[in-house]
Formats: structure tokens, C-alpha cells, sequence
């Protein structure tokens, strides 16, 4: 019974996310107030990150989509060639990726996107590759 609780619980949470559904392989769940992303694989908790979203003067969209389109080296054209390693797109120029300004992750301090550590990032691209974007959803909520 004690593991089936946590699992339990788990898809419960991700049950209550407007827009997700429990058909999703893997779901990042970004929170906007705390600046942490939880990772689901199968309505199973498997990570807690520290993630930095839109500093002041810009937004990070809150909303839930499927991830569009994967950029294992992907360059910003809007923010001089900044680097956005592992990038995960998912709405429009919107993308969960690596950074390499480490120390600020934990607290608002990007243009829009979701950064994480590029370790991170790299697991969390190299699961989306394996399930496939059709089947990772992206949530965002303040």
C-alpha cells in the first residue's frame, strides 16, 4: 500500500491540471510562484527542479500544451545567439531549455522561457525523444 499512495496521489494531482490528461507519457509542470518544475513520467513524480521564468517586464505564458518540437543545440535569433541548450518548444518561440546562468535558476530571470540546468534539461529532452512530443505535455501555472 506504500507505493501505491504516493502513485495514487500523483495521478490524482495531475488529474486536477486543467488540460492534462492522465494518456500523457511525461508531464513537466511548471510553477511560476515557487520556480520549480515537477516531472511525471506515467503520473509518477520522478524529479523536483529549480527552474528560472520571466523576469520582471516579461512573461512566461501559464497555460498546458503538447511540446511541438525538439533543438538539442538550438541558438535564441531573438536574444543574440544566446545559447538554449536541449530546447523543448512549446508554444511558439516558448521552449523549457538549459542555461549556462546556473546561479540564477530558482527566481525569475528569463525572457519568457523555462530555463533548467543544462543536466536537467538534457534528461528531460532525452525523455521527450524516447516518449515522443505527441506524448509530453507541458504545464504552466502561476
Amino acid at each position: 500500500m506504500r507505493l501505491f499512495v504516493p502513485a495514487l496521489l500523483a495521478a490524482l494531482a495531475l488529474a486536477a491540471m486543467p488540460g492534462a490528461a492522465l494518456a500523457d507519457r511525461i508531464v513537466a509542470r511548471v510553477s511560476i510562484s515557487t520556480q520549480t518544475m515537477h516531472v511525471y513520467r506515467d503520473g509518477q513524480l520522478l524529479y523536483e527542479w529549480p527552474v528560472s521564468t520571466a523576469r520582471a517586464g516579461r512573461i512566461t505564458p501559464t497555460g498546458n500544451w503538447t511540446a511541438q518540437w525538439l533543438s538539442r543545440n538550438h541558438r535564441s535569433s531573438r536574444y543574440n545567439n544566446a545559447p538554449m541548450p536541449y530546447s523543448i518548444f512549446y508554444s511558439g518561440h516558448y521552449a523549457i531549455h538549459g542555461t549556462d546562468q546556473i546561479s540564477r535558476l530558482g527566481r525569475p530571470a528569463s525572457a519568457g522561457c523555462v530555463r533548467l540546468h543544462p543536466d536537467n534539461a538534457r534528461v528531460l529532452f532525452a525523455m521527450t525523444q524516447e516518449e515522443g512530443t505527441a506524448n509530453m505535455r507541458v504545464v504552466v501555472v502561476n
